[in-house]
């Protein structure tokens, strides 16, 4: 490879101008000719026997001349970008320029970089800190959350209840057909849950075991499936059984069962002891965020929307893998939800931005601050990755790469850097529901 120049352009794209030599050039067409040559047939010529100037005379001059620079562009690319000192965000549109086994090829890269960045205010922020405590009807509601999952399931006799456990055989008709996803047996539902269209569960209540009757509702307008959003339907349901929940008494003996500890008391404090420490990470979390926003608001930076378009496709990947762990495939679930590909990657947008503009924040905090991530905590890093994994930390290290590891560490150590040197005003949040009122 022959780097020639890197010409930066604006809205932080750049075009690279290399060249391969000849020789490297003529290897690769050879190299394509041997493998591709088989699949342009020659009258008179056995399949794969036709000379390399016959074949480029009936089918092109140029005929082996893409696959050839296709097979060197990868590692010229890489090197012209490592002698330009530029960091690619996108994919290379490329432009060949010329190209003969006699002189080599020529090409012409654009492509977005990651934009320089200028920083403003980071060191010595200002910001508000609501501090929220746990109220006795937090602890309240969690012990009642901790006799529900306790509670026994008993057959009722007579009449369904709001907030019985119904065991139904459904199916839905619209305008008398039975439609796709509308049918049921043995389906288990809690009446009052709201987990059906509006009015379903209602007409329930009121209904024995052993009885069969209709229920009549009309879908929302914005139903997800579009083909019965606002329409009126008929659901046949058969009862199978009632049930209700006894919950288990509220004592010492509750305690025992469903924790470590002997006494009531000692398990409420508990869990206001956990619910604080999770209000606290989330307050200490609010003014991370608030500290970072402030940070991204000083910023200028021209960033190419390519830089967005990866974002966005790495959160659609994440969230289809974990559709498939859930055995939904994305397709799917896209179809249930009456979205295109298009549409759906789109609703990912702001999310990408935000998280660009964060990374690319606090990367500039990092380098004008000079943080980087120590070995110490790069080995502690790698040890938390094995522990969580249950693998070697050998293999940990095997499997990463150690360079991006250190570089978001040293993210993270920039979050610290501003949190640290930041004014944080505390406000209990009673203080603050009190202003809301007034």
């Amino acid at each position: 490879m022959n780097f020639i120049k890197c010409e930066k352009l604006e809205k932080s794209m750049a075009e690279l101008q290399f060249s391969i030599d000849a020789e490297a050039f003529k290897a690769a067409v050879a190299d394509v000719f041997k493998k591709e040559g088989k699949k342009y047939p020659v009258q008179g010529f056995r399949k794969g026997k036709a000379p390399k100037a016959l074949i480029e005379k009936m089918y092109g001059a140029d005929v082996f001349t893409y696959d050839a620079i296709n097979e060197l562009f990868p590692a010229a690319y890489e090197e012209a970008v490592k002698a330009a000192g530029i960091e690619p965000v996108g994919r290379p549109e490329v432009s060949v320029d010329s190209a003969s086994e006699a002189e080599g090829a020529a090409l012409t890269v654009k492509v977005a970089v990651k934009p320089e960045v200028k920083i403003g205010a980071y060191n010595g922020l200002t910001v508000e800190k609501t501090v929220h405590t746990v109220s006795d009807e937090a602890v309240e509601a969690e012990l009642k959350r901790v006799q529900e999952r306790n509670a026994r399931e008993l057959t009722r006799e007579g009449a369904a209840e709001n907030g019985d456990i119904v065991d139904i055989d459904f199916e839905g008709f619209v305008d008398g057909v039975a439609f796709e996803g509308g049918k049921a047996e043995h389906y288990s539902l809690t009446l009052g849950s709201g987990s059906f269209i509006p009015g379903f569960e209602d007409q329930i209540v009121g209904h024995a075991a052993g009885e069969e009757f209709d229920v009549n509702v009309t879908f929302p307008e914005q139903y997800q499936a579009a083909e019965l959003a606002g329409k009126p339907a008929v659901f046949k349901i058969k009862l199978h059984e009632v049930k209700y929940k006894e919950l288990p008494a509220l004592d010492d003996e509750l305690a025992k069962d469903c924790s470590e500890y002997d006494t009531l008391d000692e398990f409420k404090a508990s869990i206001r002891k956990n619910n604080q420490e999770q209000l606290d990470k989330q307050d200490d979390l609010a003014v991370e965020n608030a500290l970072v926003d402030q940070v991204i608001d000083g910023m200028e930076a021209e960033i190419p929307q390519a830089m967005y378009d990866v974002r966005m496709d790495e959160l659609v990947n994440d969230f289809a893998f974990r559709m498939e762990q859930q055995g939904l495939r994305l397709e799917d679930y896209l179809k249930y939800m009456g979205q295109s590909v298009d549409q759906f990657r789109a609703s990912f947008m702001p999310q990408a931005e935000k998280q660009v503009k964060i990374r690319l924040a606090l990367e500039a905090v990092a380098a004008a601050e000079n943080i980087e991530a120590s070995e110490d905590e790069l080995n502690a890093e790698v040890k938390r990755i094995a522990d969580q994994y249950k693998m070697e930390e050998d293999k940990v290290r095997d499997l990463i790469n150690v360079d991006e590891v250190k570089h978001d560490l040293a993210i993270n150590k920039a979050i610290d850097f501003i949190k640290s040197h930041a004014n944080v005003v505390e406000k209990a949040a009673e203080a603050e529901k009190t202003e809301d009122a007034q």
